[in-house]
């Protein structure tokens, strides 16, 4: 935190593991400890894991702490929207209704001028070749395609415990003069589970200027955190423009 002086710590869910209080408690101290402010949105562990708290009591810790499940961060050069994709009724698997994204297009358009559009929720829009039983957002192609045309440069989700980032450019044909953006999924932050591998334990860190978005990689290793990865995106409709030199 001291060498980088972030303008935001954005947690996109899990911050538990099983919802209760003391959770809660343990996890919102030590973000608020970080000394960033903070956007915080929901995952599939931060509710009650059975009924019937799961569904008569779904986001009372969650909301204790952190009091909606949708936040906002605006500022002059950055504007973060979070949307909750957590269902009670599934365990794993999480969505986005049509109002949300409803909802999300009117935050987007209240951004400042120049400011990054940023949209935060925990389930998944991309991720890494393996654990396929955590499946992504529902209706994927159907929320990613609504996010970016409200203005949306970058998606950023977790849940799978694995570092992914790409353009949509790398994984989606789309002709004419179309906006690119930036498509993240978070690595885990805390402890991988004893003998479970593919479980990474890292943060990513974000940048951008007028032209470029920049994304770097730390993961944990061992004794300290380490630059693993550097990937640098254009923002807007233009190419990524490279000088070589000899």
């Amino acid at each position: 935190m001291d060498r980088i002086d972030p303008a935001l710590v954005l947690a996109t869910g899990d911050l538990t593991h099983r919802g209760r209080r003391a959770e809660h408690e343990a996890a919102a101290r030590f973000l608020r400890s970080l000394g960033a402010p903070l956007l915080v949105v929901p995952g599939n562990h931060d509710i009650p894991f059975l009924p019937p708290a799961r569904f008569s009591r779904t986001w009372r810790e969650f909301k204790r702490e952190w009091q909606t499940t949708e936040p906002v961060f605006a500022s002059g050069g950055l504007h973060v929207v979070g949307l909750n994709s957590v269902r009670p009724w599934r365990h794993q698997s999480g969505a986005i209704r049509d109002g949300q994204l409803d909802d999300a297009a009117t935050r987007l358009g209240s951004a400042a001028v120049g400011a990054l559009r940023v949209v935060a929720l925990h389930h998944q829009l991309v991720g890494a070749p393996w654990r396929t039983r955590k499946k992504p957002v529902s209706r994927r192609s159907h929320v990613l395609a609504r996010l970016v045309d409200d203005g949306a440069e970058m998606i950023v989700g977790g849940h799978v415990h694995q570092g992914a980032v790409c353009e949509r450019h790398e994984f989606e044909v789309v002709s004419g003069d179309v906006r690119g953006a930036v498509v993240t999924t978070a690595p885990g932050f805390g402890r991988p589970r004893p003998h479970r591998r593919g479980e990474a334990r890292g943060v990513l860190v974000y940048s951008a200027d007028e032209r470029r978005i920049r994304v770097e990689t730390y993961i944990w290793r061992d004794d300290g955190w380490g630059l693993t990865a550097l990937r640098v995106f254009p923002r807007g409709r233009e190419p990524l423009a490279v000088e070589l030199h000899a």
